[in-house]
């Protein structure tokens, strides 16, 4: 192999370490983020039970006071 063979070899190299870098830079951002999403969604879901369980508790409430009229 010719020096400038192994230039561009290094080149490459360097290239492909930045790029893996980079991209486990970005994963991790990623993981992050999805965690901060699925965290945000188990609090929506606990809001919409509490909502649905007093809306349930509302309507039982009002047939009975339709009963009791």
């Amino acid at each position: 192999m010719k020096e400038s063979d192994f230039i561009a070899l290094d080149q490459k190299i360097n290239y492909l370490l930045a790029l893996c870098q980079k991209l486990t830079t970005e994963n991790r951002q990623l993981r992050q983020r999805e965690q901060s999403w699925i965290a945000e969604k188990a609090k929506l879901m606990e809001k919409n039970d509490v909502a649905r369980t007093k809306v349930e508790a509302m309507i039982q409430h009002l047939r009975s006071l339709e009963h009791e009229s």
